[in-house]
């Protein structure tokens, strides 16, 4: 009793060990376990091989010899690991040949041996291999889980297939078959990227009508397909038909559908929204702050938006660049050309490495303020282009690419505003910098 006890202590142990990759303390517990008098089992070995096998199938197979000179019998689950590491790794001839070794050492598949075969075969794009495996577990009587199940409409969707998994999944149901939420989440997803909105909506019912509860993974999915369709009312009445139900959402959820009624002109509707997020201690990420951001950026309310750019800093989130592009674009809108410059010289001091959408954004803005303004002063004119030129040089000299049509549209603004001989000489200038950048 005290050795079982002991060698399922050596095995907790050298697990912790091998989980923190403390290979080498792992090791030296098994060589004092052995010293003690405490032998270590398959379970021990099954460990080893795990780990082992991050290091590539030759580590981990070593261990089988380790298992033999201790006369320990080998089982599917030493054999099971192995074939993961080989399909990990895309070696899927070396699956194969384990698998035969397996069965020619009289060691019998299980359903797992299948499922992890299946699962390689479609990463590698190979549905009809897999669709193979899939007959010889019904074939073989074996008793395919959910997880076999789930691989397979899974795989099918990835590659293409989504009908045939459709199919699958509804005759399986014919058979008494009880998926679980991850089952109707892939369905969901499948449906979604071939446009089957109506098909994607349907098992969103089922889901609700079963004693599953839809998840953030589910609404954010069908959120995204709205988004990509352009069905903004749609996904604005998914939400809150979903709200009405108090399900729970991330905030991805709430930000995909403000930046949709964003794009509408729906402003009261943002605030409305904007006040939930509060109210329910929705944390913020990155991609909401930037959605908020944009939504006061298009409403003239630049003020608030640099004051989410303070709470985003006391949080300790990053500003990425389509943030900062934001910002630009936003200012451009409103106008404030010289402080949509400041902040793009911000950007190139912070370091981001690509900033051509914010360029073009601060050119743009630039072109209407001069065009639209019949009344605007020559110099001021000739000031704003020169502010920008000066940019694109500075931006040019670096090394940074900048896109022709940015370049051609600070060339012909100075040359509309009057002033041909500052544009040739820019255009000089920019020769120069592409030549010394070669």
């Amino acid at each position: 009793m005290v050795h079982r006890f002991s060698t399922r202590l050596l095995n907790v142990c050298i697990g912790s060990l091998f989980k923190a990759h403390k290979l080498e303390k792992a090791e030296s517990v098994i060589i004092n376990g052995i010293r003690l008098g405490v032998l270590p089992d398959v379970v021990t070995y099954n460990i080893s091989i795990d780990a082992y096998c991050c290091f590539g199938i030759d580590a981990g197979y070593a261990i089988l010899h380790r298992m033999r000179e201790a006369d320990v019998t080998l089982d599917i689950i030493s054999y099971n690991s192995l074939i993961a590491s080989t399909t990990r790794n895309h070696q899927i001839d070396r699956s194969f040949d384990l698998f035969d070794e397996m069965i020619q050492r009289g060691i019998a598949p299980d359903v797992w041996s299948y499922n992890i075969l299946m699962h390689d075969l479609f990463k590698l794009g190979k549905p009809d291999l897999a669709n193979r495996i899939f007959k010889d577990i019904i074939i073989a009587e074996y008793s395919p889980s959910i997880a076999t199940f789930n691989i397979m409409m899974n795989g099918l969707c990835k590659n293409g297939y989504t009908n045939n998994a459709f199919m699958l999944f509804r005759n399986l149901q014919h058979h008494g078959f009880v998926p679980e939420l991850l089952t109707y989440n892939i369905l969901v997803s499948g449906l979604c990227k071939i446009g089957r909105l109506r098909s994607a909506r349907r098992v969103l019912k089922e889901i609700v009508e079963s004693s599953h509860v839809p998840n953030a993974i589910t609404f954010t999915t069908l959120l995204k397909c709205f988004f990509r369709k352009k069905k903004f009312e749609e996904r604005i009445e998914l939400l809150l038909e979903m709200k009405s139900k108090r399900y729970t959402f991330v905030g991805f959820a709430y930000c995909t559908v403000i930046g949709a009624l964003i794009k509408i002109g729906k402003v009261k509707q943002v605030t409305e929204f904007m006040v939930d997020m509060t109210e329910i201690g929705i944390e913020l990420d990155i991609v909401s702050y930037n959605t908020l951001i944009n939504f006061y950026c298009k409403t003239g309310e630049s003020e608030k938006a640099y004051k989410l750019l303070d709470e985003i800093e006391k949080k300790g989130l990053e500003c990425d660049k389509y943030t900062h592009t934001i910002m630009i674009d936003g200012l451009c809108r409103a106008g404030n050309i010289k402080g949509a410059a400041q902040h793009l010289k911000y950007m190139n001091m912070m370091g981001f490495d690509s900033n051509l959408v914010a360029y073009n954004c601060l050119v743009d803005g630039l072109c209407k303020v001069v065009q639209i303004d019949d009344k605007i002063k020559v110099y001021k004119s000739m000031e704003r282009y020169h502010f920008v030129a000066k940019l694109l040089l500075s931006c040019l000299r670096s090394g940074m690419k900048i896109l022709k049509s940015a370049q051609r549209a600070v060339l012909l603004g100075l040359r509309y505003s009057g002033f041909p001989g500052e544009a040739k000489r820019l255009k000089s200038k920019i020769r120069i910098a592409r030549i010394l950048n070669r």
